[in-house]
């Protein structure tokens, strides 16, 4: 290999050498298809021309990466090096692999910079996807770069489309019965046609009529409410800020956008959205049949929010002519109906389309919030609601705020009536939009209760040994809200429903609870029901930058997808990709999506293949979320180049099939999942439902995406202000030891203060992969990333400490290389026992740590080999190479070129991973712990005879340990050979 010209040797590994060789075999890697995964049928064979066969395959993906105008910093590629490592280990077992990396590339940034600048996002797009693939290439990625793309690309909307109108055009059958026994399935929306026109099922809405006797509307308005992809009117999210609705998962906590942080407010709003909820206990259940972090399914369990409880119907009386009114609820506490003194509804009700001209002369002034009349309370507090964000409404005081609408509602045990208030900690996108209010037994309505003087009733009797007492005023009370004691107060002989006797005094809370169910279901007022705190998936966003719905209206505004020989609907060009929202503040804007502005592409006459001919339609103006093409890319992975299917079946069982992997309950997938613990509910939750709807109709052969899912933790790093706070260039901080031994920071000379948090371009600590390939090449920083600690933990960055891992690599390399002139110095001598016992001791440790993703205890287990073969005149190539083949998947750039200098022609990419001989395997080391002001920081498997000195440079020579004491060296170290070394800090 050419050399550079240098004052050093002219084989000494340098960043020079580095790169040389990087982008040498990066170059060799790519013209061989090295990492080409291989088909079970077609053209898609490995480097070598071979189809899969009987190999067993592997498949292992990052979560689907966007792809940013900044391009990557350090911290970014942690989980792209850590399945990289996964992917060779797996592919040198002798395993077909298949890794490879598209880009998420519909989304926010890249429209909210063509509003800005006017240029088409897919130019922005495309520039970012270039030179994120030009740095992830150059850190050595192994990656299929055939099964690369984008979501933006026409074979790939194509696919998006097609899947969304499969889930249009199903419903959920919730009495089908499934091959595994459970009931409840997507079926095609043709079936449901079928029971409402052989009269298997009522026409709701339409009694006495028959199916084909309604117009096409009507029956459109029908199939809309079984539609797992449906139309819906309904309080939605609006941004204005964004222009656009948001779904309940891209709003924050504090009821803001997640993406801009504007505020976001509930309007009233037509919008698709897809019925997620009908799958929410299907979503919870099957988690027990995935490996997934514990935390990422609790995460998911809370957000779904499966609740158990009854559907209870109050009846209303009103005076507009209207008849009675059935306000429902929903209660996980059915004993407390005896408790209930009040309801209250969200502020946009239907309910309160129906109350009185005013409040009778008898109400009481604190019933009336403030207001003169009813009409003006009703308008004005709605007003003000809307202009809140959803937190806000939950969190601002909501509890004491509000007032009487005029109705009273019918308690359907006790018959009494209860005043029905308006108030705005009422959500209508949650549950019913209404709640039957027990103030003896939570404590928000407690503190409604106090706020507008209504009675409070207890409806449990604390046991006596909590303590708990209970009051009819209010003077330093509050709810009962546990479950500990027995039921009071709840005995009626004659009930709204007729005189039956209804006794649940004396009960335990959850028996209660179960009487009272059976006594409303018994009565027909109420029944027993799940409820979900998840709500359905809004789908629709007024933005350009994404997949056009393959949708069209007729006249008559029913809705049709078009015909798959249409497909992909591409965007169309636009004047300008302004949301046209010109107060991201004002909540009485309205969206107007930028797809309208082509009024030729709005309006078109299209022939839809159904015999009626060319008929005119309109095309739906929004576009889907950035979620849409992240839902099933993973699929499209296995067959990307297939022109007529989403995925051949053969590949997809090949790939994502039960059978392959070692499943929990067979349910399939992708055997390893890499990506931030932040896309726990969003991605994932929504991957699994579009998956278990195309599992449903037969599409894919396997209910789960995600077999194995790992959160990779984050690099984190220092950043340094001066004295007015503003942040300075980290790299220019330079360490200044005082007279003490204590370290301050400077910047051009002034004292600057440290701290430590996630890299970014405004606090000027950002370091790029680009800055790590010049200084040191891509090997080291693969090396250094993966020895900062567990993968699972964020670690801190610390540049000074990388020298570490490089001088690991020039040991290796010197073990092997003369710097000099560039031979091979490697002998071939047998190797002694000692030798022998490390060496296969070695391979039996880091085999199971590679096995269970602990790359940076392999790096130590290598380094204390590599260390121990330094001691040699020429280290045995008996002990070299299955060094170097346990190094390939972490540093492969330097261990394929050692490798090739060894006398090896084949890459070492599919050299076999080396078997450890069991007869020298064993307990003939003993493990030394090693710690840090008495903490233990890590540990080494070592001979019993090791020396104190050899002891102490290893246990110094731990990533760990290099990377707490920061470049500085130790003040004093501890040896007590072989078991214990003990270091304090230098200050």
């Amino acid at each position: 290999m050419e050399q550079f010209a240098t004052s050093e040797p002219a084989w000494r590994y340098n960043a020079q050498l580095a790169q040389k060789i990087e982008e040498h075999w990066q170059e060799k890697w790519d013209k061989e298809g090295t990492f080409w995964a291989a088909n079970v049928e077609g053209t898609m064979t490995d480097g070598e021309g071979n189809l899969a066969g009987d190999r067993k395959p592997y498949f292992v993906m990052d979560m689907f990466p966007y792809p940013s105008g900044r391009g990557l910093h350090v911290g970014h590629p942690l989980g792209y090096i850590a399945t990289d490592v996964v992917a060779r280990f797996h592919r040198m077992k002798g395993e077909n692999v298949l890794h490879t990396l598209g880009y998420d590339a519909f989304g926010l940034p890249a429209e909210q910079f063509a509003v800005q600048t006017g240029q088409h996002p897919r130019i922005t797009t495309e520039e970012n996807i270039a030179n994120m693939r030009r740095q992830l290439h150059r850190m050595g990625l192994g990656h299929d770069s055939r099964r690369s793309f984008a979501t933006i690309e026409p074979g790939y909307v194509h696919w998006t489309q097609w899947i969304f109108t499969r889930i249009f055009n199903s419903w959920y059958d919730e009495e089908f019965v499934r091959a595994d026994g459970g009931k409840g399935s997507a079926r095609p929306i043709s079936e449901l046609i079928e029971k409402f026109r052989s009269g298997a099922m009522a026409i709701p809405g339409f009694d006495d009529v028959s199916w084909d006797d309604l117009e096409p509307k009507q029956q459109d308005d029908v199939l809309n409410e079984f539609r797992l992809a449906y139309i819906s009117k309904s309080p939605v999210n609006w941004c204005p800020g964004l222009g656009t609705v948001l779904a309940n998962e891209e709003v924050t906590a504090d009821g803001r956008s997640e993406r801009g942080n504007y505020p976001v407010f509930q309007r009233e709003l037509s919008q698709w959205s897809m019925r997620i909820t009908k799958y929410g206990h299907r979503l919870i259940e099957d988690l027990d049949t995935i490996d997934w972090p514990d935390k990422v399914k609790s995460m998911q369990r809370n957000w779904i929010g499966e609740s158990h409880g009854a559907s209870v119907h109050f009846e209303v009386p009103t005076s507009d002519g209207s008849g009675n009114q059935d306000l429902e609820v929903y209660t996980t506490r059915a004993d407390t109906l005896f408790g209930t003194t009040f309801a209250v509804v969200a502020v946009d009700h239907p309910l309160l389309d129906h109350v009185p001209a005013n409040w009778s002369a008898d109400i009481p002034q604190v019933w009336r919030g403030g207001y003169e009349n009813l009409a003006e309370a009703v308008v004005e507090y709605r007003r003000q609601a809307m202009a809140k964000t959803a937190m806000d409404r939950v969190n601002d005081n909501g509890a004491k705020t509000g007032f009487f609408s005029g109705l009273y509602a019918i308690n359907p045990i006790t018959g009494a009536q209860i005043p029905v208030f308006v108030s705005d900690y009422v959500l209508m996108s949650y549950g019913t939009g209404a709640i039957m209010a027990v103030p003896g037994g939570d404590q928000r309505d407690y503190d409604f209760a106090q706020a507008f003087e209504l009675p409070v009733i207890y409806t449990v009797e604390p046991d006596a040994a909590s303590g708990e007492t209970l009051a009819d005023d209010y003077e330093g009370q509050k709810a009962y809200t546990s479950h500990e004691g027995r039921v009071i107060n709840s005995h009626v002989t004659s009930t709204h429903v007729g005189s039956v006797d209804l006794n649940l005094d004396g009960m335990e809370v959850d028996a209660a609870t179960q009487a009272a169910i059976a006594w409303l279901e018994e009565q027909g007022v109420g029944k027993g029901t799940t409820s979900y705190r998840l709500r359905d998936w809004l789908f629709s966003r007024q933005r350009y930058w994404g997949e056009p719905f393959p949708i069209v209206y007729d006249k008559n505004g029913v809705a049709h997808t078009i015909p798959d020989s249409m497909l992909p609907l591409n965007l169309p060009d636009v004047p300008d990709y302004s949301p046209r929202t010109y107060d991201p503040m004002d909540s009485n804007t309205e969206p107007e999506a930028p797809l309208s502005r082509n009024e030729e592409w709005v309006n078109v006459t299209l022939d839809l293949g159904d015999g009626n001919g060319p008929q005119e339609y309109r095309r739906d103006t929004n576009t889907m979320p950035q979620w849409a093409g992240s839902c099933w890319y993973y699929m499209r992975y296995t067959d990307p180049q297939n022109p007529n299917e989403m995925v051949n079946p053969e590949e997809f069982n090949y790939w994502l099939g039960a059978n392959h992997n070692d499943t929990v309950g067979k349910s399939g997938g992708v055997d390893l999942y890499v990506g931030g613990v932040e896309h726990a509910v969003l991605h994932l939750l929504y991957s699994r439902f579009w998956h278990k709807v195309l599992f449903d109709l037969g599409i894919v052969s396997t209910p789960e995406p995600f077999h194995k899912l790992f959160n990779q933790g984050y690099i984190q790093a220092y950043a340094y202000t001066d004295e007015r706070g503003q942040y300075v260039p980290a790299a220019e901080v330079e360490e200044v030891p005082g007279d003490n031994g204590e370290i301050t920071y400077e910047w051009n000379g002034q004292k600057v203060n440290r701290e430590f948090g996630k890299m970014g371009k405004s606090l000027k600590n950002i370091i790029t992969p680009d800055d790590m390939y010049d200084e040191y090449g891509a090997d080291t920083f693969r090396l250094y990333e993966m020895s900062m600690g567990p993968l699972d933990e964020s670690r801190p960055w610390n540049v000074r400490n990388v020298i570490g891992s490089q001088r690991f690599l020039q040991r290796l390399w010197r073990n092997v290389i003369d710097e000099n002139t560039g031979e091979v110095i490697v002998s071939e001598d047998e190797l002694d026992d000692k030798t022998a016992k490390l060496l296969n001791n070695t391979i039996a440790e880091v085999t199971e740590e590679m096995e269970n993703m602990r790359p940076n205890t392999t790096i130590s287990r290598l380094i204390v080999l590599n260390n121990h073969l330094t001691s040699f005149d020429a280290a045995p190539r008996k002990a070299i190479e299955p060094l170097i083949l346990m190094l390939a998947p972490i540093a492969p750039h330097i261990c394929e070129e050692l490798w090739n200098k060894l006398g090896h022609e084949k890459s070492i990419a599919h050299a076999q991973w080396p078997q450890a001989d069991e007869r020298f395997v064993g307990n003939d080391t003993v493990t030394a712990v090693v710690q840090i002001k008495g903490k233990v920081r890590g540990k080494l498997e070592v001979s019993p005879d090791i020396s104190a000195e050899d002891l102490e440079a290893q246990a110094l020579a731990l990533p760990a340990i290099v990377e707490r004491l920061g470049g500085v060296a130790p003040r004093k170290v501890i040896v007590k050979a072989p078991r214990i070394v003990s270091i304090v800090p230098g200050e």
